[in-house]
């Protein structure tokens, strides 16, 4: 009984639960807003385009001419800055070089200002009125002091001896034109001094210049190259010095003064190499000549003789050499001598270039020189300007000596 009791209050208490849910679902749904009771707007349709008599007119447009149409500006070009090049480096001005024909007459006065001691001196001591033994050995010794050597000297001084006593009066025109002849026989007037620089039909003349280093050498290739071209001839130049630093540039800066080209190779290379391939360049140009600047390293006498002679051998696969150029210092007077008898082993020297006359009173190195090689002095050095080279003349270098 009491289960049937617990069991209508368990069904009773289910059946209101349902009953509160199903009201408050009911409560929670609305309804959707009823419309609003006003009367609607009907639009028209479009009306249709009439065509003919009942065509609307056609409202005119205000229009503007081109030239009343303000075109936009056009946008400022942007400023192109352009870059400056490098300037290009300006080609070197050709020189042109002074005149060989009588240049040492033109520099007569530069030789004469440092060698009038020795031409002056002898001029004094031939004046005297008693002409004795001792004023005879002073004559020697100005004459040694000069470095014209011990046996030059002495066949001078015996000749004049031997006039001076024929003569008997002796003034002083006689005594300068019988001095001036005397100095000229002794330099030798015979010698063949033209540098030799034609070679064969198709190839150029060889000009090999050799020399201790600061004897001028380089330099003097240099101002040949001028002499050359003053004389209207063509010029290839070999530098063939590559142990000198910086030799290759001087020489290169020499020739481009006068439009001649420097055939050059690295710093420490084999001369002999570039030596070839100057000459080789000289005939494939048709040049007139070509001058190569060898090295002067007289420290190494061994390696320096072996260089020069292969060199040479070099060279002389294309052809011989027309001339070999020894270079020498004036003022290294007897010293000079040895130098000349050491390149003379290994090289036909074929003429001698003396440099620096003009800062010496030891002009008789000219004479001295020659005695010792038996081959004449060519050209001489009279100062460090670009023209101051000059062929040897005897007349006008005794002219300078002894004075007018």
């Amino acid at each position: 009984m009491e289960f049937v009791i617990l069991a209508v209050v368990i069904a009773l208490v289910a059946v209101g639960a349902i009953s509160g849910l199903v009201v408050s679902s009911r409560k929670k749904k609305q309804l959707p807003p009823s419309a609003p009771s006003s009367t609607p707007t009907i639009t028209a349709p479009p009306a249709e385009p009439h065509v003919g008599e009942e065509a609307a007119e056609t409202a005119e447009e205000q229009r503007r001419t081109i030239e009343e149409v303000a075109l936009p500006e056009a946008p400022a070009s942007p400023v192109v800055v352009e870059e400056a090049l490098p300037e290009a480096p300006a080609a070197p001005e050709i020189e042109v070089p002074e005149p060989t024909a009588g240049r040492l007459v033109r520099l007569r006065a530069r030789l004469a200002r440092s060698q009038n001691s020795l031409g002056k001196g002898l001029l004094t001591l031939l004046s005297r009125d008693n002409l004795d033994e001792d004023t005879w050995e002073e004559i020697e010794d100005t004459l040694l002091t000069a470095d014209v050597g011990v046996a030059p000297t002495q066949e001078l001084v015996e000749r004049l001896r031997e006039r001076v006593r024929v003569l008997g009066t002796r003034t002083p025109a006689e005594l300068r034109a019988l001095l001036r002849e005397e100095l000229i026989a002794l330099l030798g007037p015979d010698f063949d001094r033209a540098v030799k620089t034609e070679g064969g039909l198709e190839s150029p003349g060889v000009v090999m210049v050799v020399g201790v280093n600061g004897t001028g050498k380089t330099t003097t290739t240099g101002k040949l190259a001028r002499v050359l071209v003053a004389d209207g001839k063509s010029v290839v130049l070999g530098a063939a010095d590559t142990f000198r630093a910086a030799a290759a540039d001087q020489l290169q800066t020499w020739g481009e003064r006068v439009g001649a080209r420097t055939v050059r190779g690295p710093e420490g290379g084999d001369p002999a190499s570039i030596a070839f391939d100057a000459v080789k360049e000289g005939i494939a140009e048709s040049a007139d000549v070509v001058l190569i600047d060898t090295a002067g390293r007289l420290h190494t006498k061994t390696g320096l003789m072996d260089e020069l002679g292969k060199v040479k051998r070099v060279v002389e696969k294309h052809g011989p050499l027309d001339e070999i150029l020894l270079v020498l210092d004036a003022t290294t007077g007897q010293n000079g001598l040895v130098q000349a008898r050491v390149f003379a082993e290994v090289v036909d020297i074929t003429g001698i270039v003396l440099t620096k006359l003009d800062g010496t009173a030891k002009g008789g190195i000219v004479i001295a020189v020659q005695r010792e090689l038996g081959v004449p002095v060519k050209l001489i050095g009279l100062g460090e300007g670009a023209d101051d080279l000059a062929p040897f003349e005897p007349g006008a270098f005794v002219d300078a000596l002894i004075g007018d």
